[in-house]
């Protein structure tokens, strides 16, 4: 194939900009389908995480043919949390269709993506979506996105670029804001005419893999693109890795990227994106090069962590009744394999060998490592999020974000008032039909419990977006938790009569008939300082016992809480407990009288 009938395109986007439906429409209407064929919507968010809270998480690789051309499609994640997947994949890309809600306009994470795309000098298309929205308001979108270019620094020539508007979920473009179109060939036309194909620059082979898969047929599989040559089965090159040292390898398997499969090939040339099967601990930011004249690419520079947590083992009473994987060892050997595919997250040894330190880009990006792990069978532990200070000119710097509220007017002032006591400062205040735009930037710490305190306040309007700003210096304390918790003083099934009679006492966590432990908080307490409350009782037997007293009880639901919200919640001297089952929330030291001796020796210690 010749480079020239070879596009390489990223679609990149804020959370819920339509990234995902939009390559829906490109397959279906490039025929990559059966007629008859079923088709679940988003499909390429195929991991089961990703369908649930919909959101991409990994990115995919995917390819269409339109007019003799080959069009690779690479879908990136829009979290910030997954900044590690965005930068590497966008090294494989020439140009970027920029995805902005036709309503909410430019956010967040679409000047995070942005950036990143501009960073490596990417030709950008802006695909203005949800046309179809009743309240959609192009025109000034298109200003905000303008001005988003202008703010970014932009050389001139970028600011001349295409915009295509269209409706992904009703499968149509239109180079015209006031014309819908019939089809995506709008699209189809511009990526061609204005997306470079790919450099064919001479000189020896050279291939990075920016992506890992892995198939229990074939081991690991190194995904990238050959900038430079081309690879060939057969072929012996070497393999220079991140750290520098090389190794003899030979290429056994090549696969590239038709439609939604991977089709066996023979050779891959200059340009384009290809899969590499058979190679041993090939790992992200390793360039396969010339065997004589090795010339390695570039290393992927990966934003800093900002967040760390403690992970360790299931120490409570429960341990072992769910999990598979319970040991120290099984939980280090899961986290150094995460490690190996995912670049942003770092895994240290800590204290003890039971305990490791894991820092990643934010609450989401770790939570979304301890679902999975929960779900192949891990039992663990992990304490509260602490975000990562750095010195700067001598002085204690910590990471700040840029935090955006959209929130109903008469709510505004709640929100001013919670979001004014974590240090924040307001950059920005605007309207956004009738919603208020508000614009912080707040130290991450703030960040922590923030969703569930502004949810409680706005009964549930408030819609927060954040991403990482910079380091600034140290803001001050800030204020903690203001209710204790309540913990149960005993081992064995909640009672229905106990857990009544302590209902005025705050909300509980737990339900009649569940099981809990000593040491097990049970419900957050509406005062401040924390109870040890007995939630097994039961009701004493008399004569004059009625028979439906007991049907009188009223007990409110559970509160029940995501794991996000869990690792918001805890307190320093608190431990979220994870199992395939159940998420519960204990103290670190579950007898009440030594935890009293540990509080007692830290306040002699602070005096």
């Amino acid at each position: 194939m010749n480079t020239d009938q070879i596009r390489n395109i990223a679609i990149i986007a804020h959370v819920d900009h339509g990234k995902t439906t939009l390559v829906d429409q490109l397959l279906r209407q490039n025929h990559i389908f059966r007629e008859n064929q079923k088709v679940q919507e988003r499909f390429l968010d195929s991991n089961d995480l990703e369908r649930e809270r919909g959101i991409t998480i990994l990115s995919k690789n995917i390819s269409l043919r339109y007019k003799d051309v080959k069009i690779n499609i690479i879908d990136t994640p829009g979290h910030a949390d997954f900044s590690g997947e965005v930068e590497r994949v966008l090294r494989m890309a020439d140009g970027v269709l920029l995805l902005v809600d036709a309503f909410e306009g430019t956010m967040p994470q679409t000047r995070f993506v942005l950036q990143k795309a501009l960073n490596l000098h990417l030709q950008p298309i802006v695909v203005i979506n949800k046309m179809d929205r009743p309240n959609a308001r192009p025109a000034e979108v298109l200003d905000e996105i303008y001005d988003l270019f202008i703010d970014l620094d932009v050389h001139e020539d970028l600011l001349d670029f295409p915009v295509v508007y269209a409706s992904a979920k009703q499968g149509w473009s239109s180079l015209d804001q006031s014309q819908p179109g019939a089809d995506m060939q709008p699209l189809m036309e511009t990526i061609i005419g204005k997306i470079p194909p790919p450099l064919a620059n001479s000189g020896s082979t050279q291939m990075q893999i920016a992506a890992i898969d892995y198939s229990s047929y074939t081991g690991r599989i190194g995904i990238g693109r050959v900038f430079r040559g081309s690879v060939r089965v057969g072929d012996s090159f070497k393999l220079v890795r991140r750290n520098g040292s090389a190794e003899d390898i030979q290429i056994k398997q090549l696969f590239t990227f038709e439609g939604l499969e991977r089709l066996p090939a023979d050779e891959v040339v200059t340009g384009d994106i290809c899969a590499i099967v058979g190679i041993e601990d090939i790992n992200i930011g390793d360039t396969i090069a010339d065997r004589e004249h090795p010339e390695p690419l570039p290393i992927i520079a990966i934003d800093e962590p900002t967040i760390s947590m403690t992970f360790t083992i299931n120490t409570s009473p429960f341990f072992g009744r769910e999990g598979k994987y319970v040991t120290s060892r099984q939980l280090h050997d899961r986290l150094m394999r995460e490690t190996e595919s995912d670049v942003a997250l770092r895994v240290k040894v800590g204290s003890s060998p039971d305990v490791f330190k894991v820092s990643g880009r934010g609450i989401l990006h770790l939570s979304i490592l301890m679902e999975n792990m929960r779900r192949e069978g891990y039992e663990f532990a992990v304490g509260q999020p602490r975000v990562i200070f750095k010195e700067i000119d001598g002085k204690k710097a910590e990471p700040v974000e840029e935090l955006v509220i959209d929130v109903p007017a008469e709510w505004m002032g709640k929100v001013i008032e919670i979001v004014g006591q974590r240090k924040a400062t307001m950059v920005k205040m605007e309207e956004k039909g009738n919603l208020r735009k508000l614009v912080y930037h707040i130290p991450s710490r703030g960040l922590l419990g923030l969703r569930n305190k502004l949810l409680t306040a706005t009964s549930g309007e408030a819609v927060m977006y954040h991403r990482f700003y910079q380091y600034e210096f140290f803001k001050g304390s800030l204020p903690h938790r203001q209710n204790g918790v309540m913990i149960s003083m005993g081992t064995g099934q909640v009672n229905a009569y106990a857990l009544n009679a302590l209902q005025d006492r705050g909300l509980f966590f737990v339900e009649p008939g569940e099981e809990v432990y000593t040491g097990q908080v049970v419900g957050e307490y509406n005062k401040e300082g924390d109870i040890v409350v007995n939630l097994q009782k039961a009701k004493k037997l008399t004569n004059m016992r009625a028979a439906a007293a007991d049907k009188a009880l009223k007990i409110a639901p559970a509160v029940k809480m995501s794991l996000e919200e869990y690792l918001e919640f805890i307190e320093q001297d608190e431990l979220v407990e994870i199992t395939p089952e159940s998420i519960r929330i204990r103290k670190m030291i579950l007898d009440e009288i030594e935890r009293r001796r540990v509080q007692s020796r830290l306040k002699k210690q602070a005096g």
